[in-house]
């Protein structure tokens, strides 16, 4: 088997992008693996795994733009900012026409400033903040400049926004989501999220992996 510097793997739902690396190293029998860009469990969509002398190129992919589909719920605010997390608090969600959420989602391009979710891989003293909220403690939410390439409106439907946002790197798309929801009055978190794009590489052109564990 031929065995590419660079593969387009479609990460399903529930598996961490290690592990897809996990099942690739089984597979395919090489060890040596990374991959340009997290995607959190909840999280489809694409993830660009470097083999061999390809791990070298992960670095220069990892700057790219990127672009997601995101599904957000309004109503209801989790420690995490998406779906995964614990509630931490309820909105009342005004009467919302369509017109008034699509207004809402372009509104969205441009630049922003906005607090990152603990959840994040950023790293504090080195520890990713992650792990110190999977251990119950409390920091300070880093703020973020982040930036909106574009962002299209897709639908409006039982309180859940679809959209799509093609952002800078280092943009949250959690923290764009929350930051809708405020704008629109009420709060917010990512039910579902999926990346389509790195650059010009596309979900399009990206391999399926199965999760052992779903057999």
């Amino acid at each position: 088997m031929d065995i590419p510097e660079l593969m387009l793997v479609d990460k399903p739902k529930g598996i961490t992008s290690f592990d897809v690396i996990r099942i690739l190293r089984r597979e395919l029998g090489v060890r040596k693996m990374g991959h340009a860009g997290t995607l959190d469990p909840l999280a489809t969509g694409l993830l660009i795994i470097g083999i061999n002398a390809g791990t070298k190129k992960l670095a220069g992919l990892i700057g790219l733009p990127k672009t997601y589909e995101a599904e957000i719920r309004l109503g209801s605010s989790t420690d995490s900012g998406d779906a995964d997390g614990t509630v931490t608090g309820e909105c009342p969600v005004p009467d919302l026409s369509e017109e008034q959420a699509r207004t809402a989602v372009l509104g969205m391009k441009g630049d922003h400033t906005l607090p990152v979710s603990l959840f994040s891989a950023i790293k504090r003293d080195g520890v990713p903040l992650y792990k110190l909220a999977y251990k119950g403690e409390k920091a300070e939410l880093p703020m973020r400049d982040m930036s909106v390439r574009s962002a299209d409106f897709i639908s409006y439907e039982d309180g859940i926004i679809t959209a799509r946002f093609d952002v800078s790197s280092g943009t949250y798309v959690r923290s764009l989501s929350e930051e809708l929801a405020r704008r629109l009055g009420t709060c917010g978190h990512i039910l579902n999220l999926r990346r389509l794009k790195v650059g010009e590489y596309s979900v399009a052109d990206a391999r399926k992996v199965v999760d052992p564990r779903a057999k």
